[in-house]
């Protein structure tokens, strides 16, 4: 498998985060996911987190100069023999751009964008039965009807809990959300010919294979 700089796009419940992790491990690369970085900004009280802390705390969203700066800083630690993986961001045109703008100053370039793709329906099974490690943060899916019920990671052991935007009735509201705003990248990255379309209806190990397969 080459060392590439890839970008992770698709709906929520697609699985980006479950490949994300084998993809690090598989190619040794630096993995930026932007939940976990404003997450670190925001716990260590860096002048970056306590900049989104004013906006959050105002209700407002936080500027996507402030998130640039962060995924600029985040970059500075990538090797020159290895690659990123770029999970969460860009999630709109406008940050596509902006990613393209900070790429090309750093003497950058992306790869291939992975795009997850997954019917609707499947997507709402997911994110219901989906739960999150508070020590890893490893999705994992637990199907109660099937008696498949378990308070632990199965990589780890950490406490499971299911996150506010996992429960039902935010699921759809985020699904709207996607199609509206994130789904137009898709056509971004298209254009360019960087998007590479990844079916994943089927097991991890299935859809891992089908990555391997597209990086090759």
């Amino acid at each position: 498998m080459d060392t590439s700089n890839i970008i992770l796009v698709g709906p929520p419940g697609a699985g980006k985060g479950t490949q994300a992790i084998m993809l690090r491990e598989k190619l040794d690369a630096l993995y930026i996911s932007t939940g976990d970085l404003f997450r670190s900004h925001l716990s260590n009280e860096t002048d970056l987190g306590k900049e989104a802390q004013k906006y959050m705390s105002a209700g407002e969203l936080v500027p996507d100069a402030l998130t640039i700066n962060m995924l600029s800083q985040e970059l500075e630690k990538k090797s020159d023999d290895h690659g990123f993986i770029l999970d969460g961001f860009p999630r709109n045109v406008v940050q596509a751009d902006a990613l393209s703008e900070l790429l090309d100053r750093k003497d950058l370039s992306i790869d291939v964008v992975l795009f997850f793709n997954v019917p609707n329906d499947e997507l709402v099974r997911r994110l219901s039965t989906r739960y999150t490690c508070k020590v890893c943060q490893a999705p994992q899916n637990i199907n109660q009807s099937e008696g498949n019920v378990t308070s632990k990671c199965n990589l780890c052991e950490g406490e499971l809990y299911q996150r506010n935007d996992d429960a039902p009735e935010a699921i759809k509201r985020r699904l709207d959300v996607y199609d509206q705003e994130t789904k137009p990248i898709l056509n971004y990255y298209e254009e360019q010919n960087l998007l590479t379309e990844i079916n994943s209806v089927g097991s991890v190990e299935e859809v891992f294979t089908r990555v391997e397969g597209a990086l090759q």
